[in-house]
């Protein structure tokens, strides 16, 4: 059990570092795009913990249910409040729309 823990931690602690670089190397244009991706993935594992959580029997599993849930949950929420914001950088302020409009012969 010791031994199978180690290689666990192992493989997620090199999954986080292989994470890092390759999020750190995707232009910022290309975020938004990554993060609709994430956020349908989010919603895929947030289906799986509500479905893992009511099949739950023993408190343990319970409570690790409703973590799991929650935590999706967050990852959700979390991941459209980042597209949203990203989103609003590329939208024209209403100054440079009204200095464009005026900039235009009619």
């Amino acid at each position: 059990m010791g031994n199978q823990l180690i290689q666990y931690l192992t493989v997620f602690i090199l999954a986080i570092f292989v994470g890092i670089e390759v999020i750190a190397r995707v232009p910022s244009i290309l975020h938004t795009p990554l993060m609709s991706g994430s956020n349908a993935i989010h919603g895929v594992i947030l289906v799986g913990a509500i479905l893992v959580l009511g099949t739950a029997t023993t408190t343990t599993e319970e409570i690790l249910g409703f973590l799991a849930v929650i935590l999706a949950t967050l990852n959700v929420v979390g991941g459209f409040t980042v597209t949203d914001r990203m989103l609003e950088m590329f939208k024209a302020k209403p100054e440079e729309k009204k200095k464009d409009a005026e900039e235009v012969p009619s």
